[in-house]
């Protein structure tokens, strides 16, 4: 429990946080409880990646703009390099590697991604599949994007066309450009699911 190295140094190397600055706070992570003693300043990214070992969730920017950082948190996708742990306390976390199925086999982004081959180095495609998620489950509950025609109805399903995706998908960036790949990948889910 807690986040303390033996020396008592936080993970990195900085000085354990005084008792009035740590809360014990759990998490339903993956579907599995965490309770951790944490610094009130520690954001979700570092506790995924230093405390539970969870490394799919990327460090890019570390200020919210890449979107490599992407989970989702009580099923909407966030950026977890700008969420404060502590404020998470009782929220079910499901990160990249908790999207996996039965007997390990690959969510149907997951499998669409790989089929569409649409990565190239990687590193921002678990927040790309973990946003792709959100996205889906967004349109799905009715949320307009800014590309959402004006007269659709309010509160009903939006169809994902490429635009929609696009716009809804515009908060991560792919360094290495696999984005008409990526929007295909996501397609192919949604075109399946519908």
């Amino acid at each position: 429990m807690g986040s303390e190295n033996d020396d008592g140094a936080a993970p990195g190397g900085a000085p354990t946080a005084p008792a009035e600055q740590r809360s014990a706070t759990t998490l339903r992570v993956n579907a599995e409880h965490h309770t951790l003693d944490l610094d009130h300043r520690r954001v979700l990214l570092d506790v995924l990646r230093e405390d539970l070992d969870l490394t799919g969730a990327k460090k890019g920017c570390d200020h919210g703009q890449c979107g490599a950082c992407t989970v989702l948190v009580d099923g909407r996708r966030v950026n977890s390099c700008l969420q404060l742990a502590v404020a998470l306390d009782g929220c079910e976390v499901t990160t990249v590697e908790g999207l996996l199925g039965e007997g390990e086999a690959l969510h149907p982004l997951q499998r669409a991604f790989l089929d569409r081959d649409a990565f190239q180095c990687g590193y921002c495609t678990p927040g790309q599949i973990c946003s792709a998620v959100g996205v889906i489950a967004e349109a799905a509950a009715g949320h307009p994007s800014h590309v959402t025609a004006p007269g659709a109805p309010s509160g009903r399903p939006v169809p994902l066309d490429r635009d929609e995706i696009r716009e809804r998908l515009s908060g991560n960036l792919c360094r290495c450009g696999a984005y008409p790949r990526i929007v295909d990948a996501v397609e192919d889910v949604e075109g399946a699911a519908t």
